[in-house]
């Protein structure tokens, strides 16, 4: 009955959908079709127009209760809705580029992973796995590039505490030749080590300075020497117990270098007693004046120093130098080499010292007229020779070498014996009172 009515209402010519289209029909108008089919005549005549015109002034009220509520999202909607029309084409252009991307970009990341993978060998990350390196070490490195500074400055202020500083020197270098053999490939260990080496050059000289001061003290040659065996090994290859070696021949020289400084500052003495010879020479008669009190006062100054200074020297290079308990021992087949071993420096040195004493007696002593003047001169080198005959060196007999005249040898003699007999109540009295 519903679909006759529905048909009876959209006839098939009308615009409405069609009546043999059953997708197209209303289930509700149906429903309501079908129970206007089941009410009596009176009921639709009456109350159903009532109920009608009710139901559509409800949803009129409710329409428009929602249209006041709701029309800001109503109107979005419809806009958002009308967007819809642009956007989805592009959204839709979009996913069709992005779908054609996506396989470069999978080829791109595959190229990568190949490129830059740890176990491969690649440049860029090799700089960067140094640059993290050097990163993660930084403090060290700058520990490390430190080192030459703290050695300077160890170096630089040994003149006030040499004991501390010079022992926190070698440590120091000591670090760093360990360093430099752990890593010697390094070219950062390796500058440091050559700024190491330039700064222990520098610490050799000063101990060299040192070993040339005019007041060396035994103590300050004996930290001097042991400091140097540890800068320049080299030169003690025989080591502490031997002859000294090239270290002892530079303890020599440094000595002898004072030596020679402290005489030549007599320089204005030498001078007066050359000026006095000349005049000699020039007017053989002479005055009072020109007797040799000027070269006198040179030549006793002179033997003073030499004296003082050759002692010194001997005797604090035996100190430093202990010669070997098995020196004087037999060395027949001992040593291939008959050149071997080397003898010490210091058995030499004694005699150019001499040399250097009777070249100067050579020299000025026969410009010295005055007799009381000439033994006391005599007296002063023979007390020189007995000074340096205690360590061995003793050269009162090359005293005859020195020509001072014929009339003066009787001079010579007595004041030998008068040495030689005060010489022996000397040691007379020092032996009753042992």
């Amino acid at each position: 009955m519903a679909d006759l009515f529905h048909e009876l209402l959209n006839p098939p010519g009308s615009a409405g959908p069609r009546s043999g289209d059953k997708a197209n029909t209303d289930p509700v108008a149906l429903e309501y079709l079908s129970a206007l089919a089941s009410m009596p005549l009176a009921q639709l005549d009456g109350s159903e127009q009532q109920s009608l015109a009710q139901s559509s002034h409800s949803l009129l009220l409710s329409l428009q209760s929602l249209s006041k509520r709701s029309h800001k999202v109503i109107i979005s909607s419809a806009a958002n809705h009308a967007h819809l029309r642009t956007s989805l084409p592009i959204l839709a252009a979009s996913t069709g580029d992005l779908t054609a991307a996506i396989p470069k970009l999978d080829n791109e990341a595959v190229h990568f992973s190949t490129t830059y993978n740890k176990s491969g060998d690649n440049e860029i990350l090799n700089a960067r796995k140094r640059a993290l390196l050097l990163s993660r070490n930084v403090e060290r490195l700058v520990d490390v590039l430190d080192l030459p500074t703290l050695l300077s400055t160890a170096i630089s202020t040994g003149s006030s505490a040499p004991a501390a500083n010079y022992a926190s020197a070698l440590d120091l270098n000591g670090h760093i030749r360990r360093l430099h053999g752990l890593y010697a490939d390094s070219p950062l260990v390796t500058s440091v080590s050559v700024q190491a080496d330039e700064a222990m050059q520098a610490m050799a000289k000063n101990l060299i300075m040192g070993l040339r001061a005019p007041g060396l003290k035994l103590a300050s040659a004996l930290r001097a020497v042991s400091w140097l065996r540890r800068v320049v090994p080299d030169l003690d290859s025989t080591g502490a117990a031997g002859n000294g070696g090239g270290l002892g021949a530079l303890f020599l020289v440094c000595r002898l270098s004072t030596l020679i400084n402290m005489l030549a500052a007599l320089e204005p003495l030498r001078e007066l007693a050359e000026q006095e010879s000349f005049r000699q020479q020039q007017n053989p008669t002479g005055s009072a004046w020109s007797g040799g009190q000027q070269t006198e006062r040179y030549l006793k100054r002179y033997i003073e120093i030499f004296r003082e200074q050759s002692f010194a020297i001997i005797s604090m290079f035996r100190s430093i130098f202990p010669a070997p308990a098995n020196e004087t021992s037999s060395t027949t087949g001992e040593y291939e080499d008959p050149l071997h071993p080397i003898p010490s420096a210091i058995s030499t040195f004694p005699f150019h010292l001499v040399e250097m004493l009777l070249e100067t007696l050579r020299t000025y002593l026969p410009t010295v007229k005055d007799q009381p003047s000439r033994d006391s001169l005599l007296t002063q080198v023979l007390y020189c020779a007995g000074s340096l005959g205690r360590l061995g060196g003793d050269f009162g007999i090359l005293l005859a070498t020195i020509d001072v005249g014929q009339e003066a040898e009787d001079e010579w003699v007595e004041v030998v014996k008068r040495h030689r007999l005060m010489a022996g109540r000397l040691e007379s009295i020092v032996g009753g009172q042992r």
